[in-house]
């Protein structure tokens, strides 16, 4: 078993392979039920996983971590240089997985627990980029068929990245994605449908994080996680909820699509107007339903910053810790750059390192894509 106490960058093909294949011989039926779905407009023929409402269990995350060894990277968490030294903001560097991003983590988890039967027709899911690379990473090494289904504006260095692990890029219009994460499924497509954040086995993976953080922080104040579906945020506010309860974990949204900020402030989800930009890995018009009454029971709150602030955290992050992080990754330094915590001992997820080089570049220079 591989140390778990260092990343383990190094681990080999044939060692990735074995690790997953045995976690799903370790198939667990305890935790979500198999059932099969049919689309009221007609049959998608998906399996999926039938979602609970309600915060993943330590025992659940735990479980997930067990899985995962040599499968995901434990990644470090490390200081970041804040001018004069007084702020302790920390970066735990999830874009030191091998795909580049957290996703790795639930995709896996959830790809364990569904079994080998579930996946002999083949996985897929809908994603801007990060989630596809995880499932179609995981579905290399078991050697079944993975196809994405991706929005129209998803940027090329990830659609590049999944076509390269084997997976199939079907773009679709952002409103045709969405509704596929919704229905569970996308009409014509078979086999296992991975939701990229909507499911117990993908926050637990999640989750996962959480357990490592306090391992290595065991008096942290904050968390600040990029908000997209909260998937991310929800597992790791379930972690911290069991092991330090103090512990406030706070969403960050951009300015140009922050459902969560809205519907918290009026207590209902309620859309909002979404502007697309460079930041492709966080942001919607609408907070998922499904998703709602765990982000309203777990989270602390939200943290709203500007495309500008992102781009100039992305630049930091670059410059001061040769970090590269993508708009989603960064998000959460810029939340923390704002102040607003100013006095706590903060940690930053920086949930993934897949930017457009060209996109990078621009930002490098101090302009903004």
């Amino acid at each position: 078993m591989a140390d778990r106490s260092i990343p383990e960058h190094d681990v080999k093909f044939t060692l990735i392979s074995y690790h997953l294949r045995s976690s799903l011989a370790l198939r667990s039926g305890s935790v979500h039920t198999l059932v099969h779905d049919t689309h009221p407009q007609g049959s998608l023929g998906n399996v999926h996983l039938q979602v609970v409402a309600t915060p993943v269990s330590i025992d659940d995350i735990r479980a997930a971590r067990t899985r995962l060894v040599g499968i995901a990277v434990r990644t470090p968490l490390v200081r970041f240089p804040a001018d004069g030294g007084a702020s302790e903001v920390y970066l735990k560097l999830e874009n030191l997985q091998p795909i580049g991003s957290f996703k790795l983590r639930g995709a896996a988890n959830a790809m364990a627990l569904a079994g080998s039967d579930a996946l002999s027709h083949g996985v897929y899911t809908a994603s801007a980029g990060n989630m596809a690379q995880g499932v179609a990473w995981c579905a290399r090494e078991l050697g079944v068929r993975c196809r994405v289904v991706v929005p129209e504006h998803a940027p090329k260095t990830k659609t590049d990245a999944i076509e390269r692990l084997g997976g199939e890029v079907i773009r679709v219009p952002f409103d045709e994605w969405w509704q596929t994460l919704v229905n569970r499924g996308h009409p014509g497509m078979d086999g296992f449908f991975v939701h990229p954040f909507a499911d117990d086995a993908v926050m637990a993976g999640n989750g996962t994080i959480g357990l490592e953080i306090f391992e290595d922080l065991a008096d942290v104040d904050a968390i600040i996680v990029p908000y997209g579906g909260g998937g991310l945020a929800c597992g790791i506010a379930a972690a911290a909820r069991a092991i330090s309860p103090r512990t406030k974990v706070y969403a960050v949204e951009v300015e140009t699509a922050a459902p969560l900020t809205a519907s918290l402030a009026a207590g209902v989800p309620t859309p909002v107007t979404r502007t697309q930009t460079f930041i492709d890995g966080m942001g919607s018009g609408a907070v998922f339903g499904e998703m709602w009454p765990l982000v309203q029971s777990l989270l602390a709150g939200t943290i709203v910053v500007s495309v500008a602030q992102i781009a100039a955290a992305v630049k930091t992050l670059a410059e001061r810790c040769r970090v590269v992080a993508e708009g989603a990754g960064a998000a959460p330094l810029a939340a923390a750059l704002t102040g607003v915590l100013e006095g706590q001992k903060t940690v930053c997820i920086v949930s993934g390192g897949n930017i457009d080089l060209d996109k990078f570049a621009t930002i490098l220079r101090g302009d903004i894509p």
